[in-house]
């Protein structure tokens, strides 16, 4: 961690015993937080100070750890005459590899049944940011009629076109498009929902008047949740298939129900059951002011007080969290239905340390004060004080990132007991979400999970973060194969099956997430609708989409699967972990008799350089942590530093083993700086690359993430970006 800030930063600090707290973070906590609970500002910093003593050494140790492995490693692919020949056996040998615990189920209690129980899509969305943090949480319903319409789920065929004003060709398209979904999810018994004139209530059951005259009931009664309005001639009806809600708006009077038959204005699915709020990949936060402005939105989502102001469409809009909403039961009796996802939050890894406290004059394991501030916020949503509740179970959900196997594990059900500890909390009210996302996690996984098996909410794979490590791991072992073909290479296929597999067997179900990865292309959304299928139909119980459109469309692969049922099939019949485990040691190398042509190598170079370059413009020259991204074919991608990772150690690793020189990484990045300054040419706060490069503080950065990638503890990208990005706001 060495140089880990070597941009001065004036900090202005208050002082608690050995303990310095940034004055931004100071005043925070005094104004706003402490007001808010019970604990004691005095009492907190001076048990933080305890537990950072405590755990800092703890963590370092873990960071040797890492980088003593690594060595090894590095050694045995070189030269493996005096070592054991089979990988298993000399990752066994070093430690790497740990004995597979018999299974155990977890006991994690106290779970929100969006989490525990239900499955459906999740959002993961930067803290940082209050418009997008409360859009993401009021993503748990969303429009069909407007997901189809906006998107290039309906084609554009036949005079369907989307843009301009309101195309009522399309708008029909896209009413028979939701009316087909109708009838396959919660058909009628007879007729179909296309041809219905009227719904109403009658005898505690639905009932549909058809144009020919004929009435309707559901073909399965008990999808019939309620409704609102009156039972003659409701404002809204409420279905549910596979835990999932439907909601049917009747409004005569809106512009789209006054020329529907039945009065239908819209209909909404429940989408994104859950949302991570980030302090992670998603977020620029670099410094004293970011972290508590993030802090401070965490705080008013757990309060319920979150508001943000903003003009769109060039109106003024201000957004707050929604209310939840009461139905009438087929019985005549009201029903709670939630309008909210249920909040976790990400906390940066433990390789990330922090001025924003300082120990000794020392920066800290930021991974501390991020568990401290989350579990402290939320002691307002436990107590019941805001208007709206997160966790009606009254839990905290804490997702834990990068985590290298189970003795880091362990580390952390540690660290949040004792910050449970400090700040009064019930044991085990702080939940952990583990991210399968580094090696050493995955080939140990289970373990993992037995050593959190009272904590832990949620598996995932990170596949993105899970490549950039396994470039790492492996950088001795050879060139590996175009980045775009490791998606399909054998160790990816068994890590994302073997999470599965895992987590079944480890009892999850009933207790904890299982999750998959996210869709990177925002814009394709037909494409998502034909392919992320695959994660329920895998046995995940909830998988990332990119925004809350995407949850929406994707909360019908929902529909269609029913999770729970499925995952009782794949248990019965375990996968082969041994099998798996050596699947996943297979490095992607490039075969021996495959050589690349040099058009290959330089359209590789060109795609990897573009790619950073286009994201790491935005993080350092504007503080923007996940973005939309133009590629080099300008389609567009989320990015993310997992992304970066994956680009910037796939030209390390090919320049390391003399496929590229340094000399054409320096032109193909100069170059495609150029590409990405004409494809940022309208945004009027972009500061262009090209011209002078040595002035460019994000081009140096980039160039950095490459050129000493091999150097970089696990090939992480976050020293690199944090040290440009303090030096950008430093030179104003």
């Amino acid at each position: 961690m060495d140089n880990f800030y070597p941009v001065a930063v004036v900090v202005t600090y208050e002082t608690f015993g050995r303990l310095e707290v940034s004055k931004p973070l100071a005043d925070f906590v005094d104004s706003r937080l402490a007001p808010s609970t019970d604990v004691g500002v005095e009492q907190f910093w001076s048990s933080l100070e305890q537990i950072i003593e405590h755990f800092g050494p703890r963590i370092r140790a873990c960071l040797d750890e890492r980088d003593d492995l690594q060595a090894r490693i590095d050694s045995w692919h070189r030269n493996k005459d005096d070592l054991p020949a089979s990988p298993i056996d000399f990752l066994h040998s070093i430690g790497y590899l740990v004995e597979e615990p018999p299974p155990e189920a977890v006991t994690t209690a106290g779970v929100d049944p969006e989490v525990a129980h239900q499955a459906g899509p999740q959002l993961v969305v930067p803290v940082d940011n209050a418009r997008y943090a409360l859009n993401a949480a009021n993503a748990r319903w969303g429009s069909l009629y407007d997901a189809f319409y906006g998107t290039d789920a309906i084609d554009e065929a036949g005079g369907a076109d989307r843009r301009g004003p309101y195309n009522p060709v399309r708008g029909q398209r896209v009413i028979d498009r939701v009316r087909a979904l109708l009838d396959s999810h919660v058909p009628l018994a007879s007729g179909s929902h296309g041809d219905a004139v009227a719904y109403s209530v009658s005898a505690e059951a639905l009932r549909v008047d058809l144009a020919n005259g004929a009435a309707a009931g559901l073909a399965n009664p008990e999808q019939f949740v309620g409704y609102t309005g009156t039972a003659s001639a409701p404002d809204t009806v409420l279905l549910r298939k596979h835990g999932l809600h439907i909601e049917l708006v009747i409004d005569r009077d809106h512009p789209i129900g006054r020329d529907d038959p039945a009065g239908v204005a819209d209909v909404m699915m429940e989408s994104a059951l859950t949302t991570i709020m980030d302090l992670e990949d998603s977020v620029a936060a670099v410094d004293a002011e970011d972290k508590t402005a993030a802090y401070a939105n965490w705080l008013g989502l757990m309060q319920g007080s979150l508001t943000a102001s903003f003009t769109k469409g060039g109106q003024a809009a201000t957004r707050s969290l929604n209310e939840d909403s009461v139905v009438i039961d087929p019985s005549g009796n009201p029903k709670t239905v939630r309008r909210r996802s249920v909040m976790l939050i990400r906390s940066v890894g433990l390789h990330m340390e922090t001025d924003i406290l300082r120990l000794g004059d020392q920066p800290i394991p930021e991974t501390i004060i991020d568990v401290a501030m989350a579990a402290w916020c939320a002691l307002c949503d436990l107590a019941g004080a805001g208007p709206h509740r997160n966790s009606h179970a009254g839990s905290v959900y804490i997702v834990m990132p990068k985590l290298h196997g189970p003795g880091e594990t362990a580390l952390v059900r540690d660290l949040f007991a004792e910050i449970e500890d400090i700040l009064g909390m019930a044991p085990n009210t702080l939940k952990m979400g583990i991210m399968d996302e580094e090696r050493r996690t995955s080939l140990n996984l289970a373990a993992c999970i037995a050593e959190a098996s009272e904590r832990v909410v949620f598996i995932n794979t990170g596949f993105l973060d899970r490549t950039g490590d396994d470039i790492h791991t492996n950088m001795e072992a050879g060139p590996m194969i175009p980045k775009a073909e490791i998606k399909t290479s054998g160790w990816l296929n068994a890590y994302e099956e073997a999470n599965v597999a895992v987590g079944l067997a480890m009892g999850l179900p009933g207790h904890a997430q299982i999750g998959k990865g996210m869709w990177a292309r925002p814009d394709d959304m037909a494409a998502m609708l034909d392919e992320k299928i695959g994660h329920p139909q895998a046995g995940a119980t909830t998988a990332w989409v990119p925004s809350p459109t995407a949850a929406t469309l994707h909360a019908l692969h929902y529909l269609e699967t029913e999770v729970g049922a499925l995952q009782d099939v794949l248990a019965e019949s375990p996968a082969d972990r041994a099998a798996a485990v050596r699947s996943m040691l297979v490095p992607a190398v490039l075969p021996p008799d495959r050589e690349l042509s040099p058009a290959e190598i330089q359209r590789e170079l060109d795609n990897n350089a573009q790619g950073i370059l286009g994201y790491v413009t935005r993080w350092v020259g504007q503080g923007v942590g996940c973005s939309k991204v133009p590629d080099i074919d300008d389609v567009a991608l989320m990015e993310d530093r997992a992304t970066l990772r994956i680009s910037s150690q796939h030209i390390a690793n090919w320049l390391h083993h003399g496929l590229l020189s340094e000399e054409q990484v320096v032109e193909a990045m100069q170059r495609m700086a150029a590409v990405v300054d004409v494809q940022n040419a309208d945004d009027p706060d972009y500061e262009p690359m090209s011209g002078d490069f040595s002035a460019s503080i994000p081009f140096g950065a980039a160039l950095a993430l490459v050129l000493e990638g091999r150097e970089q503890p696990n090939g992480y990208t976050e020293a690199i970006l944090t040290a440009h990005r303090r030096r950008q706001k430093a030179a104003g």
